[in-house]
């Protein structure tokens, strides 16, 4: 290599830093084709230079070094390949001006690379002390302020649209496809959509994570990454491991527990550390942007529900079964509340199933509370028909609700459990107001007011919270009637059952409890709004009485 001639690097480089953010087209003064060709005459007017390779990272951001012809060109520079690097500005090498200085200053002076910034008028080889010291510095640092202006910005502008419920991942969630005139709303995609659906009944069925994703695999239905590769998506995760991606347990969990599917837009779940590290950290759950009634839901949000509760235990399928027993997940020890176990008992050819706490079966306390399965069905199927055929009554009683001039106000002052819940919000504030009194007679301490008027507050919040559920329920009456809040039909086919299945079981009850002496506590769904409507019902039979008095 002569001492008299260079061997060039031409670096390139474009991101979205370069562009507006609401994604309008890039300057065509930073293009790579303009980059390229600038950098191209300036080697060709110079005699003591030769092109060696050119470098182009397009769509990488300057805020880092993580880029692969970046990282290619230093590998060059170190075995001796170049001793030159041309960029278009000093913005094109980087806007990071920590890193970027030292590059500058210390890694390509030890290298013995010459460094050029052509519209900046920089080259190592001619600049003086003032500049390297100061001008450069400086022009880097600006570099660096202007990418930290622009991140901040592109995520001021991303939440603003994700407050609107408008979606903006680069991909749809599986069952999802952006619709064709707005890529902000979500459509679903009728395919996928499906096996969506088909995902959520199976585990309501019973069956685990592992054999959902068994079973798709077995019928040959693409996971979600294959199948966005399948339709040209050029869609990549770090959760593959295989060239052809399977469908997983964890795939499975991943959609079972995403509530996109009831038509709830969720994002803002992650966040990056800063704009120089590309790291992201999951953002607490209350932090999310969550927006109702975005899109079309695929899934209903009672089966949702349902789901969740399902997977908070161990629904486990039987030996030789892929799905789990018609109890699993909703039956519990009444006393130390653990998921109760199945057993079976084969004496002399006979079968017995029954249930007992897994507690006591690990010989850690409690008692066996043991009960035979056909036992449990029938005290339960009992337990749900007298259910039924009461709340039916209670809708036919109300059903003329709607006909009638019934005031809000009336019945919100007739619900005792709102009369207890005003007296409770009116004790808090009481204490909280006793608490000045106390300060200044030296009853209490400075830091255990302010303990306790913490304490009071968020009593006095829950109990608001609380007062404000009772209230939106029986609004939620009066606004659509007592027909239109439950599902009838569900009701009126349960009363036509002659046995229990898994499907009515998930519809109304939301858990089972077994105590010793076979004593058995049946929680259902909807038991609040149940009692609202026996609150109607005891209102309006008042208002009888006082009619015919």
């Amino acid at each position: 290599m002569k001492e008299h001639t260079y061997f060039v690097a031409v670096y390139l480089r474009l991101s979205r830093d370069d562009e507006d953010i609401d994604g309008s087209t890039k300057s065509e003064s930073n293009s790579i084709s303009s980059q390229r060709e600038l950098l191209r005459s300036y080697v060709r007017e110079h005699e003591d230079m030769e092109l060696f390779d050119v470098y182009v990272d397009d769509g990488y951001s300057g805020a880092n070094f993580d880029r692969p012809e970046f990282k290619r060109m230093m590998s060059d520079i170190e075995v001796g390949n170049v001793n030159c690097v041309i960029v278009k500005d000093l913005s094109r090498l980087g806007r990071d001006y920590i890193e970027a200085g030292r590059l500058i200053q210390k890694t390509f002076p030890a290298f013995h690379v010459r460094f050029i910034a052509v519209t900046d008028q920089f080259d190592s080889q001619t600049a003086d002390y003032n500049t390297k010291s100061l001008v450069l510095p400086v022009k880097n640092f600006i570099n660096d302020s202007y990418c930290r202006d622009i991140s901040q910005k592109v995520k001021s502008h991303q939440k603003i649209k994700r407050e609107q419920g408008k979606f903006i991942g680069a991909f749809a969630v599986y069952g999802y496809r952006k619709s064709d005139g707005n890529k902000n709303q979500l459509c679903p995609d009728d395919y996928a959509a499906d096996i969506v659906r088909k995902i959520f009944s199976w585990k309501l069925e019973g069956m685990s994570a592992l054999a959902i994703a068994q079973r798709l695999n077995e019928l040959g239905i693409l996971s979600p990454l294959e199948y966005k590769k399948a339709h040209g998506e050029k869609f990549y995760t770090s959760f593959q491991t295989k060239p052809t991606a399977k469908w997983s347990a964890v795939a499975v969990k991943r959609i079972l527990t995403n509530e996109i599917y009831t038509g709830v837009m969720v994002q803002g779940k992650y966040e990056q550390i800063n704009y120089k590290v590309k790291k992201t950290v999951v953002k607490p759950k209350k932090d999310w942007i969550r927006v109702e009634g975005t899109h079309e839901a695929i899934i209903l949000h009672e089966a949702y529900e349902m789901v969740q509760s399902l997977l908070d235990v161990d629904t486990r399928a039987n030996s030789g079964s892929k799905c789990a027993h018609l109890f699993s997940g909703l039956l519990f020890c009444g006393d130390c509340k653990e998921p109760m176990i199945r057993r079976v008992n084969r004496y002399k050819g006979i079968s017995k199933v029954y249930f007992i706490c897994p507690t006591r079966n690990r010989g850690q306390g409690c008692t066996r509370h043991s009960i035979l399965d056909e036992e449990l069905k029938a005290i339960v199927f009992q337990a749900l028909q007298t259910y039924v055929a009461v709340f039916l009554d209670v809708c036919s009683q109300l059903e003329h609700i709607q006909k009638m001039e019934v005031q809000f106000e009336e019945v919100e002052r007739f619900d005792k459990e709102i009369e207890r819940l005003h007296k409770e919000q009116d004790k808090y504030l009481e204490l909280r107001a006793g608490l000045y009194e106390d300060l200044k007679t030296g009853l209490i301490t400075k830091e255990d007011f302010k303990s306790f008027r913490a304490i009071y507050e968020k009593q006095y919040e829950d109990v608001k919270a609380a007062l404000g559920k009772q209230e939106e329920m029986i609004k939620q009456l009066f606004r659509n009637g007592i027909a239109s809040g439950v599902k009838l039909k569900k009701f009126e086919e349960a009363m036509e059952l002659s046995e229990l299945n898994r499907d009515t079981l998930l519809c109304f009850i939301s858990r089972i409890e077994v105590y010793e002496e076979k004593k058995v506590y049946v929680e259902f769904r909807g038991k609040e709004e149940f009692s609202k409507m026996l609150v109607l019902k005891e209102y309006l039979e008042a208002k009888a009485r006082e009619g015919r008095a």
